[in-house]
């Protein structure tokens, strides 16, 4: 597996990842094509890498960016790996390549939102696996009985 920087026909195979992934309503999908879109259009300030296979087939992506009036914090908006690839460290690869990039860009911190429902029970397992902390709950955000979970990790060099 290759990562690599997000191109154009990235796009579409990573918007049906998206939808495989059974996770993200419609509306967060076309969010994240959205700021696909913008970085490839250079007006926006996130990062964006794709993890294609051995066939150069897209497997996955993250989305990364400077938090808005912090120093070091980014943010981890996205991070996403075709369902046929779970559990084989294609996650653990772009989390740590994502990482490795904010480091390399004075990042001493990154912070990650998610849903308590239970279809997010992988992701926060993922976090957890990963050395990410729940740094803060609150209670019903995205709607009655769906908590915002926060987590974050302060990064060290690799």
């Amino acid at each position: 597996m290759l990562i690599r920087e997000i191109e154009p026909q990235d796009i579409e195979p990573l918007r049906k990842i998206l939808h495989a992934t059974n996770v993200f309503r419609d509306e967060e999908i076309e969010v994240a094509v959205e700021l696909m879109e913008a970085t490839l259009e250079k007006t926006e300030d996130y990062i964006q890498k794709s993890i294609v296979d051995d066939t150069n087939i897209v497997q996955g992506f993250y989305c990364v960016g400077p938090t808005p009036m912090t120093r070091s914090t980014f943010d981890l908006y996205w991070i996403a790996v075709n369902p046929e690839y779970h559990g084989k460290g294609i996650g653990f690869q772009l989390l740590n390549d994502c990482e490795r990039t904010v480091f390399s860009m004075n990042g001493t911190l990154i912070v990650v939102e998610t849903s308590s429902l239970p279809k997010y029970e992988g992701t926060r397992k993922f976090y957890l696996r990963n050395n990410y902390v729940e740094a803060a709950r609150i209670r019903d955000y995205y709607a009655p009985g769906d908590d915002l979970i926060i987590y974050s990790k302060q990064l060290k060099e690799h």
